[in-house]
């Protein structure tokens, strides 16, 4: 029966399809060869971690899941991870970074939330659309059964027909490898987006909770993320929002193995004691995830509380497991908290507001300052602020959003949509050009440099993009030709694209080590206009990297500029701790003077230090 219904089983989308029929015969000649039992047993069966969150959202449970992946992978064990969003979005592309952080993009052009970007980064996997779950994408899916008549005549409902599409979802996807090798990982990792007792989150919970009834108890394992707050009068830790958590989560038929308790300070032993007895858990099982300098410390975290060994205990993988390695995250959090060196970086955007918004692009930033033994010293400066008009309507924040600008080493504008603060993002483009500081400009970041060139250096006046002016007579950034004005999801340029150099003799291409071409991630619906381009580099600037047409400018660059770069793609998406990316990296070696040295290097093929310099 587990055979059946492990291999016969719905698919959510005809991109998993092909996946999964590709995938599965792998994961049987897996089997089939020479193998101990234990591994053709872990292809048979499929280990859950769930991770949930009470009192309030933004705990971090994103990290969490992702450290708890971390430290599993640490012990030999491949993991796999899965984001439910009870929202009725089909997916993230159409929400507001200003409400909901970025959108972070996929390989397959999936569309996700932004823990997504967690999970690729700490696990060092790549990711499908598949793996970020949605009410809305549940839902559709079950609609478009019922209007093929799969459902035979039967009232189709929450119980059982939401909740079988949600188990069939995660059972399939679970079984796709996500880290390059064949078959089924040993561990799935899935985390409930929302807090515990949100209506939106109830046909998950109730899907969860049958998962758990049919695969068995030495195959689930639940955590349940909670905050520990201190009253400031007090400065007691307070239990008592966990313990009703915890009890609404035991009402709905989910029982907690541990607990993660957030808060500010280590949690106190008479804390934990009071947990154990009041919500049924094993004090060994009640971890502490305090605030710590940096998120890499929080796997650390777990291994010190020997998180690992009792997950494993409730999976019934220690036996197979191997002894926790986890120094190259030590090494990487001590020399994150020993750097005294920093680098200032303007970080000129429309959605400053929320950090989160641009949450991979610090990361990206962080990534390529930790390999240069320096801390980003990011200073967000609202685009808006930077304009003509603010100078009349609020004098203090212009002034104040110049004397940033100037006073950094670096300039940075990252990608967007709309026309708000497009003014003062070229007067923080056209400010770099001019006065030779290092600029990196993405997506909308690049598109802006261009009209501002166009305006400044060819005098077209009228420059603009047409998402800013439908009617401008000098097109500079057109609309894509295939995509559709009527809807907005999924209808940009989405996901990996090649980008081919076209000549080696460029920075970019000598910063990806002297690469013929690059895949990178896209999303955008505007694109340089090809009519333009001969009169651009003919003034000076210089489009090194088109994609496989010829047709679509992805890399410009200035050349008689110390570093003065726009990519149409999104590096930071593929950007990892220890593996900058590679625009990430040139500008901040530009900033501090070590890009020349840092290209020569890589031009005589020696290995490079950059920390050494």
């Amino acid at each position: 029966m587990w055979m059946l219904t492990r291999y016969a089983f719905w698919v959510p989308s005809r991109t998993f399809k092909r996946a999964a029929t590709q995938q599965i015969p792998a994961a049987r000649r897996v089997v089939s060869s020479t193998v101990s039992s234990w591994q053709k047993e872990k292809v048979e069966k499929m280990k859950y971690v769930v991770v949930t969150g009470g009192v309030v959202s933004g705990l971090g449970k994103g990290v969490t899941a992702s450290s708890i992946g971390v430290v599993l992978k640490a012990c030999g064990l491949r993991v796999t991870s899965i984001k439910i969003d009870p929202y009725l979005n089909t997916d993230a592309g159409t929400m507001s970074p200003f409400e909901h952080g970025e959108v972070f993009v996929l390989d397959d052009g999936g569309e996700v939330d932004l823990d997504l970007g967690n999970y690729e980064r700490f696990l060092d996997v790549t990711l499908t659309k598949d793996n970020n779950i949605t009410t809305g994408k549940i839902y559709q899916s079950v609609l478009e059964k019922e209007r093929k008549g799969d459902y035979l005549g039967k009232t189709v409902q929450v119980v059982p027909h939401i909740t079988d599409a949600i188990k069939d979802w995660i059972e399939s996807v679970s079984l796709v490898p996500v880290d390059g090798e064949e078959g089924p990982a040993d561990v799935c990792v899935i985390e409930l987006g929302g807090t515990v007792g949100d209506i939106e989150s109830m046909p998950f919970i109730e899907a969860l909770r049958q998962l758990y009834f049919s695969v068995g108890q030495d195959n689930f394992c639940l955590i349940h993320v909670s905050l520990i707050p201190v009253l400031g009068v007090v400065g007691e830790q307070k239990t008592k929002p966990t313990q009703h958590s915890v009890r609404e989560l035991r009402a709905l038929g989910l029982i907690p193995h541990f607990l993660a308790c957030r808060s500010a300070q280590p949690l106190l032993e008479n804390a934990k004691q009071k947990l154990s007895q009041f919500c049924h858990v094993p004090v060994a099982n009640i971890l502490n995830i305090h605030d710590v300098p940096n998120i890499w410390h929080i796997p650390l975290l777990l291994q010190n509380q020997s998180a690992h060994d009792a997950i494993l205990k409730q999976l019934d993988l220690l036996s197979v497991a191997r002894h926790v390695d986890l120094q190259e995250w030590t090494r990487r959090a001590e020399t994150s908290d020993n750097i005294t060196k920093s680098v200032s970086i303007a970080m000129v955007g429309k959605y400053v507001g929320l950090t989160d918004s641009y949450l991979s692009v610090v990361k990206a930033l962080m990534h390529a300052c930790i390999a240069c033994s320096l801390k980003p010293s990011i200073a967000w400066i609202a685009a808006s602020d930077l304009e003509d008009d603010s100078a009349k309507l609020n004098p203090e924040a212009h002034a104040a959003a110049w004397k940033t600008l100037r006073g950094a080493a670096c300039v940075l504008v990252p990608g967007g949509f709309g026309d708000r603060g497009v003014k003062g993002m070229m007067l923080a483009a056209r400010y770099a050009r001019e006065n030779s500081v290092p600029y990196l400009g993405i997506c909308l970041g690049m598109q802006i440099s261009v009209i501002e060139f166009a305006r400044s250096v060819l005098h077209l006046e009228k420059a603009n993009s047409e998402e800013f002016d439908p009617q401008t007579p000098e097109r500079v950034v057109i609309f894509m030709p295939e995509g559709s004005k009527t809807h907005m999801g999924s209808t940009m340029r989405l996901g990996s694209r090649r980008t081919l150099f076209q000549t080696p003799d460029c920075i970019t291409a000598k910063l990806y080590n002297n690469s013929e071409y690059v895949d990178e991630r896209h999303r955008h619906r505007y694109e340089v206009n090809p009519e333009i381009v001969g009169s651009l580099e003919e003034a000076g600037l210089k489009f090194v990297g088109r994609d496989e047409s010829g047709k679509r400018m992805e890399i410009l660059e200035l050349p008689d500029h110390p570093f003065y770069i726009g990519v149409q793609f999104h590096p930071e998406f593929k950007s990892r701790p220890g593996r900058p990316s590679a625009p990430f990296l040139g500008l901040v070696l530009a900033a501090t003077g070590k890009l020349e040295a840092y290209v020569k290097r890589q031009q005589n093929g020696s290995v490079y230090a950059i920390h050494q310099q």
